[in-house]
């Protein structure tokens, strides 16, 4: 290997990053805007091309040249194959698109040839009215968002310029002080992804997904892009939690009465011009064999913006309905545009492209998220646990090392270093938060507890009233614990990367002290857990977040200030 440059190249697309090389942070920086990590063994970190990723550079506005020069001078070798990869699907974005003329919805390729290709494909045709005249042919309405997916999935990215509805119009505005005095001024980023995601409201702007890590404020971008807006919203959100924040954030920051917003969840159905619902109710339905009746909630009202909160965990159902009202607005608010199931594609053409991202680190380094410090401890499986591994099915080995008894004594010891530090403890399996719960005498917040007991224990750890809380996969989405200082994650869904983000993301709201966030990812060592957490890490590597990795002796008691190496 040539030392001089810091990335070598495949014909296959993929990268290999080292991260000793002094160039490292740029060649990070240029993958972080055209590639995704795979996987990080050792000090070679591989990342892959992928269309999506390239895509999405495309409407960013990055030309395939750009990108090829620059990795070009950053690569020992580009092979031929990869530089071709990089302009046949950056170049992809824009040879199709979609936009509106006095006749409706136009189909228009770059080359008639290109039309030939979409025509052979027969349901493709299908959505045509008439016959195409050289490159223009006329759409079906309702086909907008169907053939958009569709062409996606055969490699073709639609460029949709097609324009949006307003939606029934409604007063509101930003308050200039908070209902409770405090005044309001949007940071620069968050303006700055409203501006990207509106542009200047010409027919292409106005859908796509704003990537802030958790912390960030992605509500303000939202309550921002309505007050833009002025119309009636629909905003969706992964829990009931996540409901009562952002009703509690609307009525406390902008000029909306209680009147105008409504919840729409298994506890209430209140719709009002700003109305917020959970995906759960939205794909609630009494049997397989029935139709999903809390969808109406899409079309029952002339909604002119619709927010997907934690738009990764959009479900199938709520993709296939947003598919069918493409002239309204879409805005996605993630923290990572990863989803475990693959479908970067579907995001990619119904919710739209990626309008804005800001690296973690340069938050950080803001001042807008706290500095974090993340570190894995490997701790040996208990003897009668590494009996039952061994003769466990893979699956089940998973779990028999997520829940290592001696992960038990190892929360003890953190805690004992971390007193007085507000900490959540964080966990997959109810078991082992139930036994954590019982010897450590803690509240424990799962998915059974009632909406208003669990705000209840929020509030009171918000408060000071509660130092620790154990808490279930329930806290790894949309909860506000801005006062949350340390994290220590005692077991995880297998290889769930989206997860490690957002629990680091728990703990990376500024403190008032101005102190960092120390996230602890306990894992069994000589198990399956270690790959799976490798795999977890990666996102976090990615936004510049090493772990640091640490075993534990069980003689030791892990005096404060040491996790013994």
């Amino acid at each position: 290997m040539n030392n001089s440059r810091p990335l070598w190249a495949q014909s296959d697309g993929t990268l290999l990053l080292d991260e000793r090389h002094s160039e490292y942070e740029n060649a990070r920086n240029l993958l972080r805007e055209i590639a995704e990590l795979h996987k990080r063994p050792g000090v070679l970190h591989t990342y892959r091309l992928t269309s999506v990723s390239l895509w999405n550079a495309a409407a960013a506005g990055w030309k395939a040249d750009e990108v090829v020069d620059q990795l070009a001078s950053l690569c020992h070798q580009l092979p031929r194959a990869m530089e071709e990869e990089i302009f046949t699907q950056m170049n992809r974005y824009g040879q199709i698109r979609i936009y509106s003329t006095e006749i409706g919805l136009t189909l228009e390729t770059d080359t008639e040839e290109r039309m030939k290709a979409l025509k052979a494909w027969k349901d493709i045709a299908a959505a045509f009215i008439g016959e195409p005249a050289g490159t223009i042919v006329s759409l079906i309405p309702e086909a907008r968002g169907w053939i958009k997916r569709e062409l996606a999935v055969r490699g073709y990215p639609v460029k949709d310029e097609a324009g949006f509805h307003r939606g029934q119009a409604l007063d509101i505005s930003l308050r200039a002080v908070s209902h409770s005095g405090r005044p309001i001024r949007l940071r620069d980023y968050q303006v700055d992804a409203v501006d990207a995601l509106l542009g200047d409201e010409t027919r292409e702007g106005g859908s796509g997904v704003v990537v802030l890590p958790c912390g960030a404020g992605k509500t303000w971008v939202g309550m921002s892009a309505i007050a833009r807006l002025k119309c009636e919203t629909l905003i969706l959100t992964p829990n009931g939690v996540s409901v009562s924040q952002w009703i509690s954030e609307l009525l406390e920051n902008t000029t909306l009465t209680a009147n105008e917003v409504g919840e729409y969840t298994g506890q209430a159905k209140n719709v009002r011009p700003i109305t917020v619902a959970t995906y759960q109710v939205l794909t609630y339905r009494r049997s397989k064999e029935e139709s999903y009746p809390h969808l109406q909630l899409f079309v029952n009202r002339d909604w002119g913006l619709i927010i997907y909160d934690e738009v990764h965990l959009l479900p199938a159902p709520v993709f296939r309905i947003t598919a069918d009202i493409q002239a309204t607005r879409r805005l996605g608010l993630t923290a990572t545009l990863i989803r475990e199931d693959g479908r970067e594609g579907d995001a990619f053409a119904l919710i739209g492209p990626k309008r804005y991202e800001i690296p973690w680190k340069t938050m950080e380094d803001n001042g807008w998220i706290a500095k974090a410090d993340c570190t894995e401890v490997r701790i040996p499986l208990d003897p009668a646990a590494a009996i039952l591994y061994n003769d466990a099915s893979k699956r089940n080995r998973h779990r028999i090392a997520g829940e290592n008894p001696r992960k038990a004594e190892v929360v003890k010891a953190l805690l004992r270093r971390h007193t007085g530090s507000p900490t959540l403890v964080i966990g997959q399996y109810l078991d082992q938060l139930h036994q954590l719960a019982s010897e450590l005498s803690l509240p424990l917040i799962t998915g059974k507890m009632p909406n208003l007991r669990r705000k209840q224990l929020f509030d009171r750890f918000n408060q000071g009233e509660i130092d620790v809380l154990l808490v279930s996969k329930v806290a790894n989405f949309a909860v506000d614990l801005p006062d949350a200082a340390v994290a220590i994650q005692v077991s995880g869904c297998f290889g769930s990367r989206q997860e490690e983000a957002q629990r680091l993301g728990r703990i990376l709201r500024p403190k008032v002290s101005g102190e960092g966030a120390t996230f602890y990812s306990l894992v069994s060592e000589g198990t399956n857990e270690v790959e799976f957490s490798r795999n977890r890490g990666r996102f976090l590597l990615e936004q510049g977040y090493p772990y640091k990795v640490d075993l534990w002796n069980p003689m030791d008691s892990m005096p404060e200030g040491k996790v013994s190496p």
